[in-house]
């Protein structure tokens, strides 16, 4: 934790980082060398406490629901050099379209544990996706079970992802969740694409996935969208998402992982079976 007598710009920024003679030290390495050794603009990560940070969501999350997994939210950062951390700590990955994949890939994350999320996803994505193996493709429309079942031919493990109707307070841009949003099925067709699933030769229902937006504050809108979540019935897995908002500016709140967690696993104890498995997908509240 930052000193209370340092100044509180320490608080924006990672654990760890000090001023030293007037000058920010990121993990005891001053900025002014940084710039000098690899120039401006440039972004500069503190893998210390990339890798604590990681832990903390991990393991606090296994504490409360042991059936559990954490897969990093890619598009927060696509970095081979994160890939490679995010791996080496054991989370999944969560990546959207072809690019994120095949940068997942070269950063040694193994295919099982990726998982391909996308409004947009052509076939091209497909069918990269199922070529390299992913572990989970989530289905954002009925469109997608066709053109997906056309690409596979062995078997694939899906999720549905549903709109929950669920307005987090947070910027429009980056709401999700509400029941105009263009992302996930809304509950009728969430229904109707979990029977088709079930009914395909080469598609496994595993279960389903709601993600209400990013820069979320307030932890009831998590517990709001498990709520909604769990009128989809009983299944295998059950992935709540991310959008644990950071702190940006000194006007923006500060929310911690535990108390983050707290709301998550309530609201799962309380509206999903107790067997099931419980993935978070945080983004920015990783790496930002």
């Amino acid at each position: 934790m930052h000193s209370p007598d340092q100044p509180e710009i320490l608080r924006l920024l990672p654990d760890g980082t000090k001023v030293v003679d007037g000058e920010i030290a990121i993990s005891g390495v001053r900025v002014s060398d940084l710039a000098a050794a690899f120039g401006t603009p440039a972004y500069i990560v503190d893998e210390r406490a990339l890798r604590q940070r990681i832990r903390d969501y991990r393991e606090g999350l296994h504490r409360r629901w042991p059936n559990s997994r954490v897969y990093f939210a890619s598009k927060a950062f696509p970095s081979t050099a994160v890939y490679r951390v995010m791996a080496d700590e054991g989370l999944g990955i969560d990546v959207a379209g072809g690019g994120e994949l095949v940068m997942a890939l070269a950063g040694g994350v193994k295919p099982s544990d990726i998982l391909v999320h996308g409004n947009a996803k052509t076939d091209v994505d497909l069918r990269m996706a199922v070529d390299a193996g992913v572990g989970l493709i989530v289905i954002d429309n009925l469109e997608e079970i066709e053109r997906l079942s056309e690409i596979v031919t062995g078997t694939q493990d899906v999720l549905v992802r549903f709109r929950p109707d669920v307005d987090a307070q947070t910027h429009s841009a980056m709401a999700t969740g509400q029941g105009d949003s263009k992302f996930g099925l809304g509950l009728d067709d969430a229904r109707a694409a979990i029977r088709m699933i079930e009914q395909s030769r080469c598609l496994r229902m595993r279960g389903v996935h709601v993600h209400i937006g990013s820069q979320v504050f307030d932890t009831t809108s998590f517990s709001e969208a498990i709520e909604a979540l769990s009128t989809l019935g009983e299944h295998e897995i059950y992935d709540v998402g991310g959008g644990l908002g950071e702190r940006y500016t000194y006007d923006d709140p500060e929310v911690g992982i535990d108390e983050y967690l707290d709301a998550v696993t309530a609201a799962a104890q309380k509206w999903l079976p107790a067997g099931s498995r419980l993935i978070i997908e945080p983004g920015r509240s990783l790496v930002a």
